[in-house]
């Protein structure tokens, strides 16, 4: 059931912002006399008033949605360990239970409505997620004007009708309807920005004016259906008088930001000591350590759509057996290897493509076997723009031209370029349900890049020579010219993430680094590339551990000399994730053996390597055995057992 998947506990507080040591928010669905609830999401009656007892006895004091606004604003201070109390939907027993509980131990909390389940009929029927249930279950209006007017309650908004999901690709996934493009099966067409944008405008003004019409005050408070959201739907609350929003998801941007707190869900009707646990083990517990499966979606892609969806529970099957917690996944198509996109897996603007797949895959992965999937993508290397628009290289006579053996690339430097690959990102974004983006190694200029007329005249608003005979000649010039191009890069892949985040909130990013680089700090003039720079601006360095690439004598040395030099830089193995190589290359694509790999893997862990995976993975033709590796990737094997 969709209710199911994304109802998830995230056990984290939001940061501490500078008026408060801590600010806890817990969100409460239905309070029931008995239990009975196989979703797990009520708390019994006699169970709350010991968790509201606890929370007095032990100094915490839950605060309002006014004390948070006036303390932002400076106007009060809060106390040392405030907590904000929520309760979504809308159940009756608000009334019948949480209300006398909250005016007898004096506790403020915020009450969320979907408004079409207030509108429907006494006796009706309402859709609950993708249940029907009684309308009766719910708060009726004589209910809520006596809630509004106590003064404890603050009626939020839960939505009119986005508190249930939406055919969202033409495999018929349901998806939640707050930041799901709906997919019309009739004209096998997805919904436009425009009419996604109209659609929570319309549904945020629905609601908004029918609170205000019965209780005499629009809601400043929307708290997001399912916790998804995403930066659309930020905008269109603002717009529709709601700053302040609430979530599942633990993300706030910025210490003093309201826009997006994080709530802890109380789920399986806890007993007096597991909440009193919970309560004292909010800080995010330490990450695990990452297990990476590089997915070509290539081996997905079939002409034939039923093999394709056989191809994809292979993929499935595969990605449970082997028990690693994140998949890089395709999301273009590259068929010949070259490395540049022709063809996408996703509705876009600007290039064909080649099956509307990427949106189901992501998905299946998502809630089929618990990954985190990273959108795996190029940053230039696309089949677009002029030839003015790619990336030059100096050549021996003094010309320039695209760059031999390497990624046909557009220029990172040409505004127009820019926005092709902008639009990409957003389409991505806007189709598709994903954890993060990993940038493809494509990312990249050498000591004879960039040339390009776009690159010059960047070179010289930057106080640089547009000569790359005399940048390359003059050391000094050199050094600058190097960090404005490892800089342009990692600014161009911060606006892509941006783009992306209008769409998918929370995003984590990664990206691909060669692992020269990491041997030789110098040679980030051959790449553009910096350990340092990755370890600050990425959640994950997925760094290309592959001595055979490479021509290492011995790999294995190779390996450990890696994770040394990397070791040098602060805080690089937290974030860097060792992707090893499953067949080499320089011999037409020949299997390592799994022995190999099990080796390297065993001694990237002796020598202090966390989070590391390998490429690629044919999960059709069982390369590498999964049989063999899964004793090392899986977290579900000593010592990682729950």
């Amino acid at each position: 059931m969709l209710r199911i998947l994304l109802l998830i506990l995230v056990l984290s507080s939001a940061t501490a912002p500078a008026w408060a040591t801590e600010l806890i928010a817990l969100s409460y669905h239905q309070v029931q006399r008995v239990h009975n609830d196989p979703e797990g999401m009520a708390v019994t009656h006699d169970r709350l008033i010991g968790q509201f007892s606890w929370l007095r006895e032990h100094g915490y004091q839950p605060v309002s949605i006014e004390d948070l606004l006036a303390a932002r604003e400076g106007r009060k201070t809060l106390p040392e360990k405030p907590v904000l109390l929520s309760f979504d939907d809308g159940y009756r027993s608000f009334y019948t239970s949480v209300f006398p509980l909250l005016k007898a131990f004096n506790y403020p909390a915020v009450l969320a409505l979907v408004g079409s389940w207030l509108d429907a009929p006494a006796d009706s029927m309402v859709s609950y997620g993708d249940e029907q249930v009684p309308r009766e279950h719910f708060l009726d209006w004589q209910q809520l004007r006596e809630l509004a007017a106590s003064g404890l309650v603050e009626i939020a908004s839960h939505s009119y009708a986005l508190h249930q999901g939406v055919v969202a690709n033409p495999q018929g996934n349901s998806k939640p309807a707050m930041t799901a493009r709906i997919f019309d099966a009739a004209s096998g067409r997805y919904e436009d920005e425009a009419a996604y944008r109209q659609r929570l405008r319309s549904d945020f003004a629905a609601n908004s004016e029918l609170i205000k019409r019965q209780l005499g005050q629009a809601p400043r408070v929307m708290v997001w259906p399912y916790g998804e959201y995403n930066g659309v739907a930020l905008e269109l609350a603002r717009e529709a008088g709601m700053n302040m929003t609430l979530t599942l998801d633990g993300t706030v941007k910025d210490a003093k930001d309201l826009t997006a707190i994080g709530r802890v869900l109380i789920l399986g009707n806890p007993n007096l000591a597991d909440f009193a646990w919970q309560m004292r083990h909010l800080t995010p517990p330490l990450p695990k350590p990452k297990r990476v499966l590089h997915v070509d979606l290539d081996y997905v892609y079939d002409a034939d759509p039923q093999q394709q969806e056989r191809n994809l529970g292979r993929l499935l099957d595969r990605v449970q057996t082997l028990g690693v917690n994140t998949v890089y996944l395709q999301a273009f198509a590259d068929p010949d290897g070259d490395g540049v996109a022709q063809q996408l897996y996703f509705p876009n603007r600007h290039l064909p493509m080649r099956a509307d797949l990427f949106n189901r895959a992501a998905w299946q992965l998502r809630t089929r076997t618990g990954v985190e999937v990273f959108a795996w993508m190029p940053v230039l290397a696309f089949d677009l723009g002029s030839p003015d628009e790619l990336v030059q290289a100096l050549q021996s006579d003094g010309s320039s031209a695209p760059s031999p053996g390497s990624y046909r690339r557009l220029s990172p430097f040409s505004p127009n370029a820019r926005q092709l690959v902008e639009e990409i990102y957003a389409d991505l974004a806007a189709h598709a349900v994903f954890a993060g983006l990993l940038f493809h190694d494509d990312a990249l200029l050498n000591d004879f890049e960039d040339s390009s007329p776009a690159a010059r005249a960047a070179y010289r608003a930057a106080g640089l020579p547009d000569d790359l005979g005399l940048l390359r000649s003059d050391p000094a010039l050199q050094a600058r010219w190097t960090r404005l191009k490892t800089e342009t890069l990692l600014d161009f892949t911060d606006r892509l993430t941006a783009v992306a985040r209008q769409y998918r909130l929370p995003l984590k990013t990664a990206r691909n680094l060669y692992a020269r680089p990491v041997l030789q700090p110098a040679s980030e003039a051959w790449y553009a590339q910096n350990l340092a720079d990755f370890v600050a601006r990425y959640d994950q360095v997925a760094v290309m551990a592959m001595p055979y690439m490479e021509g290492a004598a011995d790999p294995e040395l190779w390996l450990e000399q890696l994770v040394r030099q990397a070791n040098l830089v602060p805080g690089a193995l937290e974030k860097m994730v060792f992707e090893l190589q499953s067949v080499d290359w320089n011999k037409q694509n020949a299997p390592i053996p799994a022995a190999t790999l099990v080796r390297q893997l065993q001694r990237l862990q002796l020598a202090g390597v966390k989070h590391f995976g390998y490429y690629p993975d044919n999960f059709l033709t069982d390369q590498p055995p999964a049989a063999i590796l899964r004793g090392e990737l899986s977290l579900q094997s000593y010592p990682y057992r729950p």
